[in-house]
């Protein structure tokens, strides 16, 4: 009961900052989406939005872990909180695919990039994203192989989900996932060397600087670094809890649960939470709209106090300076 209790805290903080962290990302990437209207910025908000909603699906297990254990979730209620965080997860790793290829995309075929990836296709590719998502997470409630034969409180994933089901997940999704981010990675890495090797041809042929060079951008090649970043920390995180789920399902005598369940699961969880830290860290008109936005609750912090300030002193101020006038007047008279 201990050990489900400061679960269920740890559980409990871990939503909070998620949904902070990632509610403060959602509204500084609308801002600049107000100002530029740029297609790449949609699936920004797109993973924000998902790792919020990753956020509040995990807060309703929390009552669940801090509760007594004689009162545990019922098994429906249960699979389906878990299909919601799964989804939620998926969306999650999922967009981080799609911005991968966005800005493979943006760097392959710099001149069609615009006329391919319009809105349209912009708002297609996210709605079909939670679609696969949310068939993803609600996959076990129809298929009986993926589901535990038997519910014990309580409720977390094992609880409910089979880990056949991480094992398909693993083999269907995430490790050809990782070899198209190599891929997608590996060629990015190569474009970007034969990019440097133009531009100095062209400067040591005499060219001015900024003269017919290729049509990519400095700011493309360094969002490729953050998308690096997202996909490294996307690995550490889930790594660990695929591979040992999958070392659960080849060595059934093995009770890997409770390591899987307190441990490597919350992992991969807490990715939600480095997604955020690492757009507010590493890219640079995220970290500039955050600054503008404290700037911004600086200034009205201020001007909110100084009405306060002046609200206290108001009625005072009134009867020193006539108190100020009558002394005046009582010298002038005695003089």
């Amino acid at each position: 009961m201990e050990s489900s209790f400061s679960f269920g805290v740890i559980l409990a903080i871990l939503a909070s900052l998620i949904i902070a962290a990632n509610a403060l990302v959602v509204m500084a990437v609308l801002s600049l989406i107000h100002k530029n209207d740029g297609v790449g910025l949609s699936f920004t908000l797109n993973l924000a939005v998902a790792d919020t909603s990753l956020g509040l699906a995990i807060s309703g297990l929390v009552t669940d872990q801090l509760s007594s254990a004689a009162r545990p979730t019922q098994k429906t209620l249960c699979s389906l909180q878990m299909a919601f965080v799964t989804s939620s997860a998926a969306a999650s790793v999922l967009t981080v695919m799609l911005i991968a290829f966005d800005r493979y995309l943006a760097i392959k075929q710099p001149l069609r990039y615009f006329q391919i990836m319009n809105g349209l296709m912009a708002g297609a590719c996210i709605a079909g994203l939670w679609l696969v998502s949310y068939l993803i997470g609600f996959l076990p409630l129809g298929v009986r192989v993926f589901q535990q034969t038997t519910y014990k409180g309580p409720c977390s994933f094992f609880a409910v989900f089979h880990p056949r089901f991480v094992l398909t997940l693993s083999c269907v999704g995430f490790f050809p996932a990782l070899l198209l981010f190599v891929f997608f990675y590996c060629d990015i890495l190569k474009i970007a060397s034969m990019h440097s090797q133009q531009i100095r041809k062209t400067e040591h042929a005499g060219a001015p600087a900024g003269a017919h060079r290729p049509p990519r951008t400095p700011s493309d090649f360094k969002a490729v670094r953050t998308v690096a970043i997202l996909i490294g920390s996307f690995t550490l995180s889930w790594t660990p809890f695929l591979i040992t789920s999958i070392v659960q399902v080849a060595c059934q005598e093995c009770h890997l649960y409770p390591v899987l369940e307190r441990y490597l699961w919350l992992l991969g969880v807490g990715n939600s939470l480095l997604n955020p830290l690492i757009y507010a860290y590493w890219q640079k008109e995220i970290r500039q709209q955050f600054s503008q936005m404290a700037l911004g609750m600086k200034k009205g912090l201020a001007a909110f106090l100084l009405l306060l300030s002046a609200r206290d002193g108001g009625p005072q101020g009134p009867r020193e300076s006539a108190r100020h006038i009558t002394t005046i007047s009582h010298s002038e008279l005695d003089g």
